[in-house]
Order: structure tokens, then C-alpha cells, then sequence
């Protein structure tokens, strides 16, 4: 195929994808703004500046930036806590705290902390999305079902003040919310067919009888692109608009960095992680400029456009004019889905987060069960956003704890070559004589810099012909003052028993580093040693002296 038919296949297969994911991406942008306690407007907006933004201005080719359920769960329990119940203040607060969020993002870009994603674990945004999954779908119930709506994002709350109002369900609202939700199940398992839109065509259809029989329509959508500056948070409310919008960075981010490298890596494209956090802060603050919702590169949007057959930005930027043309035409159908309809989209598509074999690799590894299950109890326990915080502090806690463990090898030579290895794991292993090789097999820092040279210690008193003392610090990029303090008081106290210390395997910045801190003993000699072999060698020289 030639370069300009390949071109214009394309083309024409970014034109199919683009169409394809409008129409999908439309009711779920209203639908996340009922998730949010916003407008519906404020998710067309999202929707619109995401796509057009990050088509012209970011680098993945499969991306679809949008408002997502997560980042839409975060703002209604911000909104919430900042400005209760008084939608009018909860909408001029969410739109602060996109801004807010926006400019976040802008700051991260511009300090090149393309890695804060790796703040939250893979358990924890599992968890913590199964969690979250749980709790959008909870809340979703009241409007499949028509009764009075449901506030907070308690758990035990929720499903107490459920079961207390379960006697005014509406039974023609829950049947077509029931209904909605079984054929959405059912395209699920029929390719290519769009279930969304078909059961949205259905509602639409239907939607004068069952509004006549009281089932409640999406209702008038008031779409005003003007710029409006934001309402400044009172004076109490500073820090906690802060944190807010410090976390809906982190839980955007890292949606949108895990959809975006996940593609990435699949189709071999490069990823530029500082970029797409400055095209995300500008999307975001001009969502907040324009009163939208926060957002991000979602998952399931970016895989219905690569399942579409996308195959570059183009294909997100003509999303983006479908979607204007679709409110700009359809705009008075928009306004006649049932929200019964709105409430099963949203359900279906956070139930792909329920599934519990995203938790198999942990079980199966006997490596982080305790992080996921964390993550799942503190949102369900402790609602959406202080989930969320103490999700991501308690893997912090356990990754400390982790390092901060004492553990040193004591090094031997195998019989057949020249590698040196645990003594305790290859007992066949031998020390050279008057030689002790330890290796730390955490980084040394603060938190166990001390009790690592204590454990030297022990074993340096258990040698009595000790005449050497090689530390292996292949696992330490970098000292702190602490540890660089607890090294030299080691130092000092084998210089006071005649024993001479020699560093290996130091990675080029930590070797400078003890250079500059000219600790007792540690001349450059006894620091230029690539392997622990140079340094048994050099120290079992006649002409050694450990200076």
C-alpha cells in the first residue's frame, strides 16, 4: 500500500472511530455530572475542551480525555464537605476546584514530576477503584429506582438510608432503570453493538410515556461557554481546597498515566508523562474557567477508541466536533433520556471495576493483599476522598516500614568462580580470611541507618582475626546526613579496633558524596572499587595499610 493510501485509510478509520465514541462518551459525560452533584452541562463542557485540548496539544494516539467517574466521586465529596447541600455553592466550588486542579497539574508539569502517578500503588488504585466502584453504584440506585436521592459516600450510611427509603421506590422508574441495565449487559456480549445508544434511542423514544407516569427526564441542559472568573474559597477553606485539588491530581493522573502508558506500551509509542501533565493542567483550567468537571484520560474511553480503530489524535479532535454538533442538533433529545437510563449507563460501567480478578496476581504472589484489601475498606469506611489519603498513606507506611527493616549479608566466595553471595543462602559459600564482607540489602537511610551498622557491628565482634571490613552498597543511591553520620561512627569504631573499611560498588553520585564527607578511613583509595572482588583483592595485598 502506498504512503498516501495508508494515509488516507487513516484517515478515514480516525472519521469512524471518532464518530463511533460521541456518541458513547455523551450520556456518560451527563451522567458523571449527576455523579458529581453538577449540571448536566458541566460534563458536555468536560467532554468538549478534553477532547479538542489533548487532541491538539498532547502526544498519545489512542487517549480520550474526559470527565471520568473517579475524578467525578472526588468533586461531590469535595463540593460536599466545603459547601453541604446548597447545589448553587457546590457549583461555583467544583468549578474552583477544577481550576484548582488544573493548575495543579501546570506545576507538576513545569517541576518535571512526570512520576507522580508512582505515589499511588497498582494495589492501592485496584483497591481503591473497587472500592469507588461500590460507592458510585450505590449512589446511582436512588435515581434507577426513583427515590429520594442519597448524601454522603459512607458506605454503612448508604445502604442504611437505602433500606430505610426502600418503601418509595417508583416501580415505573425502577423498571426501566432494570430494564436499561439488563440490555446493556446483554450488547456487552453482541460485538460492535452500542448498547449505550441503544438503550439511549429506546429511552428517548419512550420518554413521553414514562415521563406522564412520573419518571424523571435529564431536563433542560443550559450550555454557556462564556469564561467566568472563579469564587475564591472563604477563609477557612483554603487548605482544604488545596488538598482537594491535590488529590484530584493524583487520582486523574494516575487514571490518566495508567491508560495512556498501558496503550502506550501495547502499540509501542513513546510516552511523554511531563507533557501530558502540562496538557491536562490546561484542559483542567479551562474546564474550571468555563464551569465543567475535572478531567482525565480515563480507561474505558481510551479503549473504546482504540476498539474503534483509532489510529491518531485526529480521531479524538473529531469526536470533539461530533459532540458539538450533537448539541448543537440533538441537544433537545439529550434532554429527554431518562435519568433511570443515565443511572444503568453509569452502573455498567463501573461494574467492570467489580470484577475480583484484578486482586488474583496479589493472592497468587503473596505481595500487597493487605494494600488492596486496605484500600477497598478505607473507601468504603471512610468515604471517596479520605479513602483515597489514607490509602496512599498507609502504602507510604508500609513501604517505610518495609526499608526501614535491618538486613545485612554477610558475603562469601563460591568454590567455583569468583562471585560472592549470602553465606545463609549458599552455605558452601567461604569468607576470605580476615576479611568480613557485608551487604545491606535495604537503602541506607534515616530509618535504618543506625540499626544496619549495629548488625555490622555484632558480626564485625564475632570475627576476632578481623583485619577488613568491605561494605557492598549497591543498594544505596544516595545517603542522607543520618546514614552518612551512622557510616562514619562505624568507621571511627574500627578505627579504634585496627580494622581497616573499604566501600564497593558505589554508584558514581553516592561515592562523591562520602568524597565531600571525608569520613575516618574513607580515603578515594578505598572507595574506587567497581567490585567486591577489587576490594577482597586490594585488601589481601601486601602493600595494603586500609588507607
Amino acid at each position: 500500500m502506498s504512503t498516501t493510501a495508508a494515509a488516507s485509510s487513516a484517515r478515514v478509520a480516525d472519521l469512524l472511530a471518532g464518530l463511533a465514541i460521541a456518541g458513547l462518551l455523551v450520556p456518560e459525560a451527563v451522567a458523571y455530572s449527576g455523579i458529581a452533584g453538577m449540571p448536566p452541562q458541566a460534563g458536555v463542557i468536560a467532554l468538549f475542551v478534553g477532547l479538542v485540548c489533548y487532541g491538539l496539544l498532547g502526544r498519545s494516539r489512542f487517549a480520550i480525555v474526559s470527565s471520568t467517574s473517579s475524578s467525578a466521586a472526588v468533586l461531590a465529596a469535595g463540593t460536599l464537605a466545603l459547601a453541604g447541600n446548597d447545589v448553587v455553592a457546590r457549583v461555583a466550588i467544583g468549578a474552583t476546584l477544577v481550576l484548582f486542579g488544573g493548575l495543579c497539574f501546570l506545576f507538576a508539569g513545569a517541576a518535571r514530576l512526570g512520576g507522580l502517578s508512582h505515589l499511588i500503588a497498582r494495589p492501592v488504585l485496584r483497591g481503591y477503584t473497587f472500592g469507588l466502584a461500590i460507592v458510585i453504584a450505590l449512589k446511582q440506585l436512588p435515581n434507577l429506582g426513583g427515590w429520594p436521592g442519597l448524601h454522603g459516600d459512607f458506605v454503612p450510611l448508604l445502604v442504611t438510608e437505602l433500606v430505610r427509603t426502600v418503601n418509595q421506590v417508583h416501580p415505573v422508574t425502577l423498571a426501566t432503570g432494570l430494564i436499561a441495565l439488563a440490555l446493556l449487559f446483554v450488547c456487552e456480549r453482541v460485538r460492535r453493538l452500542p448498547g449505550s445508544l441503544l438503550v439511549i434511542a429506546l429511552g428517548v423514544i419512550a420518554s413521553g410515556w414514562l415521563s406522564a407516569h412520573g419518571v424523571s427526564l435529564t431536563g433542560t441542559i443550559k450550555l454557556s461557554m462564556a469564561v467566568g472568573m472563579p469564587t475564591w474559597p472563604g477563609s477557612g477553606q483554603w487548605l482544604p481546597s488545596v488538598e482537594l485539588a491535590a488529590a484530584l491530581l493524583l487520582i486523574l493522573y494516575a487514571e490518566s498515566y495508567s491508560s495512556i502508558r498501558g496503550f502506550a506500551l501495547k502499540h509501542n509509542d513513546p510516552v511523554q508523562p511531563n507533557r501530558d501533565l502540562l496538557v491536562l493542567g490546561v484542559a483542567n483550567v479551562v474546564c474550571g474557567l468555563l464551569h465543567g468537571m475535572p478531567v482525565g484520560a480515563g480507561y474505558s474511553g481510551t479503549s473504546a477508541n482504540e476498539a474503534a480503530g483509532a489510529q491518531s489524535r485526529l480521531a479524538g479532535l473529531i469526536a470533539g466536533a461530533s459532540v458539538l454538533l450533537m448539541v448543537l442538533l440533538l441537544l433537545r433529545w439529550i434532554e429527554r433520556i431518562p435519568e433511570a437510563v443515565l443511572a444503568a449507563i453509569v452502573i455498567h460501567a463501573v461494574s467492570k471495576s467489580w470484577r475480583l480478578s484484578v486482586f488474583r496476581p496479589y493472592l497468587q504472589w503473596k505481595r500487597d493483599r493487605l494494600l488492596a484489601l486496605a484500600a477497598v475498606v478505607a473507601v468504603l469506611s471512610l468515604g471517596i476522598l479520605n479513602g483515597l489519603l489514607v490509602a496512599i498513606a498507609f502504602s507510604l507506611i508500609l513501604l517505610l516500614r518495609q526499608l526501614a527493616v535491618a538486613r545485612v549479608s554477610v558475603l562469601g566466595r563460591l568454590a567455583d568462580g569468583h562471585d560472592f553471595v549470602d553465606v545463609l543462602q549458599h552455605p558452601d559459600a567461604v569468607p576470605p580470611p580476615a576479611t568480613l564482607i557485608l551487604r545491606p540489602e535495604e537503602p541506607l537511610f534515616f530509618a535504618n541507618a543506625e540499626a544496619v551498622m549495629a548488625l555490622a557491628r555484632q558480626q564485625a565482634e564475632q570475627r576476632k582475626d578481623l583485619k577488613q571490613v568491605i561494605l557492598s552498597l549497591e543498594a544505596s543511591p544516595d545517603l542522607d546526613s543520618t546514614a552518612l553520620e551512622s557510616l562514619g561512627d562505624f568507621s571511627v569504631w574500627l578505627q579504634q579496633r585496627g580494622v581497616a573499611l573499604r566501600v564497593a560498588r558505589l554508584k558514581d553520585d553516592t561515592r562523591a558524596l562520602l568524597l565531600r564527607a571525608a569520613l575516618p578511613q574513607l580515603s578515594p583509595q578505598t572507595l574506587n572499587y567497581w567490585s567486591v572482588e577489587d576490594a577482597v583483592s586490594a585488601a589481601s595485598a601486601p602493600s595494603s595499610t586500609g588507607n
